[in-house]
């Protein structure tokens, strides 16, 4: 089981750059990849996305890549963009002749101007960078993936001690449950004997109202399902595969049962093991967030 939270680099270096990558991830309900690519990578987005979604399924995944120039034709080289100088020599020209001013164009103030000065970005050897870039992405991918695997096995121990705290709480609930009805059918017998006292209880009409009570109360079949999801819970624990979805869902199925247990319960030590399975149900959900 693996956690969604995560951080992964990786380096590589190729004949005339650095390439470093690095991932970090955080929960997310679906899987969310974000890249930042240099410019003269842009080429390989697509490319990228589809590997690292292949290797994590779930999660807000932001990748970022840097290039570091490692030899001089791998520089951005300096270049004057003719057009526009022309233009501005040209202005100067004619402000001059307009105004008879004889003062000669400083190469400062003409290199000043925006623009006028380009950046060239070096020429990429596509294939080269792909295969640079990738080695780096995999050592990246293979950090990360440690990291969301020892944070996951941690949530696994952590989930799985709250099932095995469960137990208690649900064995108490079932053997309260076949008290309850008992219970109250002695308090309604007790009840009508004092108000009725010179008249003879109805025996028929009083087991009615007690299987009434008895069928109004009745978990049993709240409890089998809360088992049943119980177990499919472990078996995910001890799969391989991304169960994070699956976990939500059984938390969800398993706070409507303790819910539908508590509604039917007219007894304050059958609610009090309620609210405690509800209370351990929340902090197994806030765990459950974080699992891919």
């Amino acid at each position: 089981m693996n956690s969604m939270t995560g951080y992964g680099k990786g380096r590589q270096a190729g004949p005339d750059a650095l390439y470093v990558v690095e991932i970090k991830t955080v929960n997310h309900r679906y899987g969310d990849i974000t890249v930042k690519l240099p410019r003269a990578l842009l080429f390989l987005e697509g490319s990228l996305r589809s590997r690292v979604s292949q290797r994590l399924a779930r999660g807000k995944i932001d990748v970022y890549v840097s290039r570091e120039p490692l030899a001089e034709g791998a520089v951005e080289q300096p270049a004057l963009n003719v057009p526009l100088a022309d233009a501005y020599m040209r202005l100067y020209r004619e402000v001059a002749a307009r105004y008879d001013l004889k003062a000669e164009v400083p190469l400062s103030l003409l290199c000043g101007q925006r623009d006028i000065v380009l950046l060239q970005e070096a020429a990429t050897d596509e294939g080269q960078a792909s295969e640079q870039l990738f080695a780096a992405l995999d050592q990246a991918l293979q950090a990360l993936q440690a990291m969301r695997a020892r944070e996951g096995a941690a949530l696994a121990q952590d989930i799985g001690q709250r099932l095995e705290g469960l137990q208690p709480a649900l064995a108490a609930i079932e053997a309260r449950a076949a008290q309850v009805v008992a219970e109250w059918g002695e308090r309604l017998r007790e009840r009508i004997a004092r108000l009725l006292t010179e008249v003879p209880v109805d025996e028929q009409r009083l087991a009615q109202e007690i299987a009434l009570c008895a069928d109004r109360c009745d978990i049993s079949e709240e409890v089998v399902r809360f088992k049943s999801h119980l177990a499919q819970f472990r078996e995910l624990l001890a799969s391989d595969e991304p169960v994070g979805r699956q976990m939500d869902f059984l938390i969800q199925e398993l706070n409507r049962e303790t819910n539908t247990m508590g509604s039917k319960s007219n007894d304050a030590e059958l609610t009090r093991q309620v609210v405690a399975i509800k209370a351990e149900l929340e902090k197994m959900r806030e765990q459950v967030q974080n699992v891919e």
